[in-house]
């Protein structure tokens, strides 16, 4: 279990969150949505343990910056931070020896065949193209398999089969009781089986609320989030947790 309480982050004046809490159950898969500047990034950041904020971040009842902690959250940046001077094969093995992993050559191979990096392992990081470089950012952040993933943006820059590819990997995740969190601001692109959605706006939670409250609301998570950030009907729609305004 992953749970966010209160949480505000600052830049100079500048407020990127402001109060967030929520609370991500195990073997979920929750929705971050939210426009460019909503402070997705920034609370992801927060909970990796990448910047500093008030308010309290616990995994499994631990704080997030414990190596305890660190060993079950895993995260998938979205941009990719590559080294130049080592190939695709080197940077997965330098992860594999970071978190301490045993057996997991075969696992190194299934990412790398399944995201169509297998006949690029010895090209050097600044020699992919952009789409290949998100491949590999993908395949490092899912080697250690934890059991709590933060995927920041994960569909920009693939193409669409690995678009696909990434769904059905989601999925997959999902069925094995993995925990997920996944940030993006473009709602088409949320077409996989989701548990709870949580909409961001001006470094606020402007709503928190399940698959089923949407649905029964006879509206889409397109018409939700619409209503919610242009301020138009959402009393509706809010649910149970909807607040933090």
């Amino acid at each position: 279990m992953l749970e966010v309480k209160n949480v505000t982050k600052r830049y100079g004046k500048n407020v990127a969150c402001n109060d967030v809490s929520f609370t991500l159950e195990p073997g979920t898969l929750t929705v971050l949505l939210g426009p460019n500047g909503a402070g997705k990034s920034t609370i992801i950041k927060s909970i990796i343990g990448f910047l500093k904020y008030q308010g309290d971040i616990t995994i499994n009842g631990m704080n997030n910056k414990t190596v305890e902690a660190r060993k079950v959250l895993g995260y998938i940046p979205e941009m990719p931070s590559l080294y130049p001077t080592l190939t695709v094969v080197e940077h997965m093995e330098f992860i594999a020896r970071a978190y301490k992993l045993t057996d997991y050559k075969d696992r190194i191979n299934l990412l790398l065949e399944r995201f169509e990096l297998d006949d690029k392992r010895r090209k050097f990081g600044d020699e992919l193209s952009k789409g290949m470089q998100q491949k590999l950012n993908l395949c490092l952040g899912l080697l250690p398999d934890p059991d709590i993933i933060l995927l920041d943006e994960p569909l920009l820059g693939l193409d669409p089969h690995a678009i696909k590819e990434l769904k059905n990997y989601i999925e997959e995740m999902r069925k094995a009781g993995k925990t997920m969190l996944i940030s993006t601001h473009i709602i088409d692109s949320v077409d996989m089986l989701w548990d709870r959605t949580i909409i961001m706006q001006n470094g606020q939670i402007r709503a928190n609320v399940t698959r089923s409250e949407v649905e029964e609301s006879g509206k889409t998570l397109e018409d939700l989030f619409f209503e919610v950030t242009e301020g138009v009907d959402k009393s509706s729609v809010s649910g149970e947790e909807e607040s933090q305004q």
